[in-house]
């Protein structure tokens, strides 16, 4: 069962908007960062990643966020071409911000951490007035994120959007991606994603995104059965709540629920996986699969990804999550 309906006459199938940066992963794995001397550069971000995984899929995919005007901001935009994402949606920053930095510690495959250097960052320097409502007409799907309305203009402009989808029946999905370091207070951070989550088709996240969110509610015992209605209120369709190794639920707007399993692999490192997840969880779902076959597919890519180095260079391709689905062990949980 897929509840979703996308309009198959637009050029672009999904525009992500929000968070461009730099990942700078440990090379030396299995030791503290204070005993690491030599990281490798990626292109990062949590909705960057998720484009580039959707692209690597095959989908027609575009951007809308701001870069800084310097060699980290020009190798991101080139990136994104090379790897056939429209940048149409991008803009140079002016002001003299720069390119967030995520320096990751691999200490075990179950131990890793992100140290974040996002003062003055660029992405957040986004302007209402540079999201163009012709450009969101155009794609059937858009994607946000949480870290975009951490503070503004950002997040001004991530509510522009969400206006010219819901004007235009762009159907939008909503990574929670939730990051305490980008926010200083609970409540403010509570309110925005309420309201941003009110006007989205599908929401993804972890429980206890989920339960951040709720805070405001003063519900004292997590329940997935509640989080799903209460969306169901508004404009969600399908609500994914990922309970991490116990794998994730989904639920549908017709009181249906959806639990998918794992896939064996060989874990390097544990970030990567919920944008990898999502990726393919929603490729899966605008390419007609039913919600278990999709949340399959996305627990696929994620087992992928979390064996890899990198988070957007270990994206896999069309052919490489089918014969991953086909040889790898699936366990339910």
């Amino acid at each position: 069962m897929n509840p979703l309906k996308f309009s198959n006459d637009r050029p672009l199938d999904i525009i992500a908007v929000g968070r461009l940066c730099i990942d700078l992963n440990a090379n030396e794995t299995n030791r503290p960062m204070e005993e690491t001397s030599t990281f490798t550069k990626y292109v990062g971000g949590s909705p960057a990643n998720i484009a580039i995984g959707s692209a690597r899929l095959g989908q027609k995919t575009g951007f809308i966020g701001k870069v800084a005007d310097d060699q980290m901001g020009r190798f991101i935009t080139q990136y994104l071409e090379k790897n056939n994402i429209n940048t149409d949606g991008v803009t140079i920053d002016k002001t003299g911000a720069v390119t967030g930095l995520a320096f990751t510690e691999i200490k075990s495959p179950d131990e890793c951490s992100i140290l974040m250097y996002r003062d003055n960052a660029a992405d957040l320097k986004l302007y209402p007035s540079e999201v163009s409502e012709d450009y969101i007409k155009q794609s059937k799907a858009l994607l946000i994120s949480g870290t975009a309305l951490a503070a503004s203009p950002s997040r001004e402009a991530v509510f522009v959007a969400l206006e010219y989808a819901v004007k235009h029946d762009v159907t939008v999905f909503f990574d929670l991606d939730y990051r305490p370091y980008t926010w200083t207070d609970e409540a403010e951070t509570a309110v925005y994603y309420n309201l941003a989550a009110e006007k989205c088709d599908v929401i993804i996240g972890t429980r206890e995104e989920f339960d951040m969110m709720e805070k405001l509610l003063n519900i004292k015992e997590s329940d997935d059965h509640y989080t799903a209605s209460r969306w169901f209120s508004h404009r969600a369709e399908i609500v994914v709540i990922k309970h991490g190794g116990a794998g994730s639920i989904a639920y549908t707007k017709d009181g249906g629920s959806y639990r998918s399993g794992i896939f064996r692999t060989n874990v390097l490192k544990t970030f990567g996986a919920g944008d990898s997840y999502a990726s393919a969880f929603i490729y899966g779902l605008m390419t007609g699969h039913d919600v278990s076959e999709a949340m399959k597919m996305g627990s696929a890519s994620a087992s992928i990804v979390i064996s890899r180095h990198s988070c957007s260079d270990a994206m896999p391709t069309e052919q490489e999550l089918t014969e991953h689905m086909d040889t790898a062990i699936y366990e339910t949980v």
